[in-house]
């Protein structure tokens, strides 16, 4: 047996159009988008009546893909949460970047929170959270020369 790599990230969100392009105007690729619906996808994760949209993202080297999945049904009742850092689960997803003052600012621009601030790790990294939409966040982390 053996583990190649993470394939993928799924993020379930509210407003997939919102969500798409806040990872577009971080710097993700658009690899495609489709609807996905029907009794094999309905066994794969134990729902029923699943309809779904998917929009699907890479980092421009390619090596890391976000897949965003808007479900039309079943809907989740407890709506959109704003968890904290330290909520357990999957609570954020950290992407390895050049410039990280230039990006938060691109992004606060947009509306996005940084939680917290920038911080120099040690004099080898700039690291800080920030919050998109629907709650998702965002680690960044630039390594220092």
């Amino acid at each position: 047996m053996k583990i190649n790599r993470i394939d993928h990230v799924g993020i379930i969100v509210n407003d997939l159009p919102v969500a798409k392009s806040f990872f577009l105007d971080f710097g993700l690729e658009m690899m495609g988008e489709m609807e996905v619906e029907g009794e094999w996808v309905e066994r794969i994760i134990g729902l029923q009546s699943v309809k779904e949209e998917v929009a699907m993202l890479r980092t421009p080297d390619g090596e890391t893909t976000i897949e965003l999945v808007k479900f039309h049904t079943p809907t989740d009742g407890a709506g959109i949460q704003h968890p904290l850092a330290n909520t357990l689960g999957i609570r954020h997803i950290a992407f390895a970047v050049e410039d990280v003052e230039a990006i938060v600012m691109k992004l606060k621009k947009k509306g996005d929170e940084l939680i917290g601030e920038i911080q120099d790790y040690k004099n080898t990294y700039k690291l800080c959270y920030i919050r998109g939409p629907e709650g998702i966040i965002l680690e960044l982390a630039e390594q220092i020369n």
